[in-house]
């Protein structure tokens, strides 16, 4: 059984391609949400081992979404995913909690490192 992930964009597009990127790895597209609101009332029933989050999303964006899924469940393990980010936005993410950073567009190996750095490090 692989590692459970899931991946909140709004761009069906790039859960496409995570789903694709994940194929013959040790990870598992578990679940999809396409906004904040659907990933923190999806996040208990889902049950992943990792959450790929984009930053910038309507409504609730990405670094909202992270704080109040960890305020609910402090276990989660979040790694940040934009194309759209600066310095500040990394801190931001950091402090906030989330394991890792991954920018738009990753290739594979860039993504499998960010997922098992998330899970290597410490709640």
């Amino acid at each position: 059984m692989g590692k459970r992930v899931m991946v909140v964009d709004d761009s069906r597009i790039q859960e496409i391609q995570m789903r694709k990127l994940l194929e013959d790895s040790d990870y598992e597209v578990v679940a999809y949400f396409r906004s904040g609101e659907d990933a923190i009332a999806g996040y208990g029933q889902a049950d992943p081992d990792v959450v790929t989050m984009d930053i910038i999303m309507p409504g609730m964006d990405g670094l909202e979404t992270a704080r109040a899924l960890l305020e609910e469940h402090p276990e989660a393990r979040i790694v940040m995913v934009s194309s759209l980010a600066y310095e500040d936005t990394y801190e931001e993410a950091k402090t906030l909690g989330a394991k890792g950073f991954v920018d738009k567009p990753f290739e594979r190996e860039r993504l499998l490192h960010a997922l098992d750095e998330a899970l290597a490090s410490e709640a």
